[in-house]
C-alpha cells in the first residue's frame, strides 16, 4: 500500500516537473511528497531524480520505473473517477478511534478530509473498550491493532503502519539521573509508557533480546500525557518516533539506548465489518489516511529534500 502511495508521487513530480506543483495536485503538503520520494529511492535502493533548486530531472533508473508509475497513476485515477461520479451524493461514514493512537494520529486529519470530501457526512467519536463484534454503531475503527483480541470472522483490518517506538527523555533529566549504558540500567529510571502492556519491556540488538520488569510509573493509554510528562522531565518515555520527532530535531529530548529498538509492536489498523470493502464512504477516508500518514509515520531519517 505504501509502495502505490510512493510510486503515485513520483509520477505526479515527473509529470508536472515540481515537488510543490505535485503536492498541490495531491493535495498534500510538499513535505509528504518529498519524503514519498526519498522512501521509495530507498527501498528500490536507487536515486531516481535530480533535483537542483531550478529543476527536477530523471536518472536513467527513474526512465525505467517511470512507466510502472504511470500505470499505477491511472488506476488511482480511475478509482477517484468512479467516487466522482457519485456526483453531489451525501455518503455517511461513523468514524470511531481508540482513546490513544487512533485519536492522537487521526483526528488532525480530519479537517483536511472534509475540505476535500465534502460528500461525506462524518462523525467522529472516541471508543474506549476493545470490539467483540461488529457493531451498528460505528463504520470505521482506527486504532493500535497490537492491543486488540485476536481477528474476530466478522472483522476486516487494513494495516495503517508500524511506527518505530523509542526510549527518549529530556537532557536535564539525564544529567541529574544519569544516561542508561545497558539495559538493565533503566531498572534504576523512572518509566513512562503509554497503552497496557504491564511492567514487561522487550528491547533488542543485534540479534539479542532482552526484557526488564519495571515499574512503570506513569502508565496510561494516552500517548500524548507520557510524551509531555518526559518534556517536563519526569522520566524516560517509551514512546512512538513521530510524536518525538520534533522535540529530537530540537534538541529537547534525547534518544536514551539508541542502539537498543523496543521489540513490542505498534499496530495502526483500520478494522471494519467484513464485507463492508466496498463502502464508497470507507473505501475514501481508507485512500486519503494512508496518502496523508506517511509524512506523520515516516521515520526521522527520512528528510525531505528541496525541489
Amino acid at each position: 500500500m505504501w509502495l502505490a502511495s510512493e510510486m503515485t508521487a513520483f509520477a505526479h513530480v515527473c509529470e508536472l516537473k515540481s515537488f510543490t506543483a505535485a503536492a498541490r495536485a495531491l493535495g498534500v503538503p510538499k513535505v509528504a511528497v518529498s519524503r514519498a520520494i526519498v522512501s521509495l529511492e530507498r527501498r528500490l535502493g536507487t536515486r531516481l531524480l535530480n533535483r537542483t533548486t531550478r529543476r527536477v530531472g530523471l536518472t536513467p533508473a527513474g526512465e525505467l520505473l517511470l512507466p510502472h508509475c504511470q500505470r499505477v497513476l491511472a488506476e488511482v485515477e480511475a478509482v477517484r473517477a468512479r467516487f466522482a461520479a457519485l456526483g453531489s451524493e451525501a455518503l455517511r461514514l461513523r468514524l470511531r478511534v481508540d482513546p490513544g493512537y487512533g485519536r492522537l494520529v487521526v483526528t488532525p486529519l480530519v479537517p483536511r478530509f472534509m475540505e476535500h470530501f465534502r460528500n461525506v457526512q462524518l462523525t467522529v467519536g472516541v471508543m474506549d473498550s476493545r470490539p467483540e463484534e461488529p457493531s451498528n454503531d460505528w463504520d470505521l475503527l482506527i486504532c493500535n491493532g497490537a492491543s486488540l483480541p485476536p481477528p474476530q470472522p466478522g472483522f476486516s483490518r487494513t494495516p495503517l503502519g508500524s511506527p518505530p517506538l523509542l526510549l527518549c527523555a529530556t537532557p536535564a533529566y539525564l544529567a541529574q539521573h544519569g544516561r542508561p549504558k545497558k539495559p538493565t540500567d533503566l531498572l534504576t529510571h523512572t518509566v513512562m509508557r503509554p497503552g497496557e502492556h504491564g511492567v514487561s519491556l522487550q528491547l533488542q540488538h543485534a540479534g539479542q533480546t532482552q526484557e526488564l520488569r519495571l515499574r512503570p510509573a506513569l502508565q496510561v493509554d494516552d500517548p500524548a500525557l507520557v510524551h509531555s510528562s518526559a518534556a517536563a522531565g519526569l522520566g524516560i518515555a517509551v514512546l512512538p518516533e513521530f510524536l518525538c520527532r520534533q522535540g529530537l530535531a530540537l534538541g529537547k529530548l534525547e534518544r536514551v539506548l539508541p542502539e537498543w529498538s523496543v521489540r513490542e509492536p505498534l499496530e495502526l489498523v483500520a478494522l471494519y465489518a467484513a464485507g463492508r470493502e466496498e463502502s464508497a464512504a470507507i473505501r475514501q477516508f481508507l485512500e486519503f489516511l494512508m496518502a496523508n500518514l506517511v509524512p506523520v509515520l515516516g521515520g526521522a531519517d527520512r528528510a525531505a529534500e528541496k525541489g
